[in-house]
């Protein structure tokens, strides 16, 4: 059984205690069709329905040994081996071993089509978890490994049921289709015991999905509360407070065997379930088996092959569907609900595009900052605390400051990617947008996978060949381009490895695909840092040049001097300025730009502020 992956939970403790289920959230059963999980399980297997309905033709083909193993054991045995023609006998035998080798080509050809249900969804929950991370930039990293591992645990359940539960099922129809064409006399012995273990068997999967669920939340918080001791065990000393969490670290582990043992006690009654559906109906039949024998109800060689598809079909069959099947079904269960909710109704990025109609304020979009604060957790000292400025439309600011000033963080807030704990942050007045009103190139450029084209496409998918030659040519990226795909009107070659750019490559063609963006505001934080700087001043002029907003961190003393004004951050707050304003106003810019000047000579670079 593949471990599922540890879940994190949003639910309080309380919800959690075993025996009680955890609010009113609706598993399997008859839950099935509304739980979320298995709501985006059955969108995405319906996209595959190709390959699902080529992988069960299949798996018919794979019933033909259960479905003629009794027939052919009775056939040997009562025209065979009874009447002394033993050779009648092997050639029946010889029949069913034919049909195993059928069989096994049959499995063998289904995995391809295995394949080509398990990848795209596999493929599609990647894309849901990157979409939801990409509308939640501050998402916790540990929460999204959390989930691709969980992505990973769906494929690998998923097959594992798919290609397990097909072959149950196939058995289990197959023998009873042959029981009834062999001795329908013994069907109310089997099929009575067999449908009450079925109805047990549903009763029983929502009460172990919720538990099993109870589970997994119960170790998250405990494997959570561990993880805050063991950090803050230095603290934790200092304050003497060990018997406190030592006592949370108790509740949390008793909760958790509680809801283990709960889950043990319900698990328990899926034996009940083979002793009824997979041994009961063997005990029937050789019970009445002296009453059907000498009433000439079944031959010799028929009860022989009743037991072949009881023994050999039937039991194995409803062992593995309440043993193994019903393990991994909760857990698929679990991890499915997990998924679907936490990257719930994801927004979709759909990039802004040429000729559309033009976001609210277009180029003439004023950019605001409303008692912007901006801390980085609970008890820490704010990044920005009550910043206030106002960037006129199509005004080229310079950000700068000293290390830690929040450079980085104002652009992210700039760009919509990070909310601030308090204040307002506007663009035209409303609420920056990622992409559409503002376009951020941050100082590690990423190059997705995918041509050129695409790549210096990607905001503004509908540029004409002339528009984008210009925007190569204008930020000199030609040579570059040229090397990657040829003229700009093809550009069809493929990005091999990004890793094999550089990184001022890399930087280029971000460059450029921003350039192309509609978006009314552009954000460069520190983005032509790995450029020369010939190349920075070509890039900057570039984009100033370009209608809208320009807002730029800083990273020579260049950038500042080729500005309209300069934003310097200090101690969270902020001074607006033109260049030499600033160096009356304020000693930290003064000291900034001698640090610029005079280590520019020895590095040709100036000082990354």
């Amino acid at each position: 059984m593949h471990p599922t992956p540890p879940l994190r939970t949003d639910h309080p403790a309380r919800s959690l205690r075993a025996g009680r289920r955890p609010g009113r959230r609706p598993a399997l059963g008859s839950a099935l069709g509304s739980a979320p999980g298995w709501q985006l399980l059955q969108r995405q297997l319906t996209a595959t329905r190709g390959p699902l309905l080529r992988l069960l033709a299949w798996s018919g083909v794979e019933a033909l040994p259960p479905l003629v193993s009794g027939l052919f054991v009775s056939a040997a045995v009562d025209q065979g081996f009874l009447l002394g023609r033993p050779g009648v006998g092997v050639a029946w035998l010889g029949g069913f071993g034919a049909a195993m080798t059928v069989r096994a080509y049959a499995t063998r050809a289904g995995f391809p089509h295995l394949a080509g249900v398990v990848e795209p969804l596999r493929d599609a929950l990647v894309e849901r978890v990157v979409r939801s991370a990409l509308h939640r930039p501050s998402a916790d990293p540990a929460e999204l490994a959390r989930l691709t591992e969980q992505v990973e645990a769906v494929r690998q359940l998923t097959a594992t049921l798919l290609r397990t539960l097909r072959g149950v099922g196939v058995t289990l129809v197959a023998a009873l289709i042959g029981l009834t064409l062999l001795a329908p006399a013994v069907l109310p012995l089997v099929l009575l015991p067999l449908s009450a273990a079925g109805l047990l068997f549903a009763r029983l999967l929502r009460p172990l999905v919720a538990r099993r669920r109870a589970v997994v939340l119960a170790e998250e918080r405990l494997a959570a509360e561990a993880g805050r001791a063991l950090h803050g065990l230095r603290d934790v000393q200092a304050t003497g407070t060990g018997d406190e969490v030592a006592r949370a670290l108790t509740a949390a582990a008793r909760e958790s065997a509680a809801a283990s043992r709960a889950l043990g006690r319900a698990s328990a009654l899926r034996a009940l379930v083979v002793a009824v559906g997979g041994r009961l109906p063997v005990l029937a039949v050789l019970a009445a088996a002296p009453w059907l024998l000498a009433r000439h109800a079944l031959t010799p060689g028929e009860l022989l092959g009743v037991a072949t598809y009881l023994v050999q079909q039937l039991d194995p069959a409803v062992r593995t569907l309440a043993g193994t099947v019903g393990g991994w079904l909760l857990d698929l269960a679990v991890v499915l609900d997990r998924l679907a909710t936490t990257t719930a109704a994801p927004a979709v990025l759909v990039p802004a595009r040429a000729g559309s109609s033009a976001p609210p304020g277009d180029t003439a979009a004023e950019v605001r900052l409303t008692g912007v604060r901006f801390g980085h957790g609970g008890g820490a000292v704010p990044v920005l605390a009550g910043l206030d400025a106002s960037l006129r439309p199509g005004e080229h600011v310079a950000v700068v400051g000293p290390s830690g000033a929040g450079k980085s963080t104002l652009a992210a807030l700039l760009a919509g990617v990070l909310e601030p704990t308090a204040g307002r942050v506007t663009v035209g007045g409303v609420r920056p947008e990622p992409a559409r009103l503002v376009a951020l190139v941050p100082q590690e450029a990423y190059v997705f996978p995918g041509s050129v084209r695409d790549n210096l496409l990607w905001l503004a998918p509908d540029t004409d060949d002339a528009r984008l030659a210009a925007a190569v040519a204008l930020l000199g990226a030609e040579e570059l381009v040229a090397r990657l795909g040829g003229p700009t009107a093809v550009l069809a070659a493929a990005l091999g490895d990004s890793g094999e750019l550089s990184a001022g490559e890399r930087q280029l063609l971000a460059l450029v695909r921003t350039y192309l963006s509609p978006a009314p505001v552009v954000v460069l934080d520190e983005a032509t840092c790995h450029l020369d700087p010939a190349a920075e001043e070509r890039v900057e002029r570039a984009f100033a040049a370009r209608p809208g907003t320009l807002v730029v961190v800083a990273h020579r003393i260049s950038s500042a001097l080729r500005a309209d004004r300069v934003l310097l951050l200090d101690g969270g707050h902020g001074l607006l300025a033109r260049h030499g304003d600033l160096q009356v106003l304020s000693p930290l810019y003064r000291e900034l730009v001698g640090h610029w000047l005079g280590s520019a000579p020895r590095t040709g670079a100036g000082l990354a502020s």
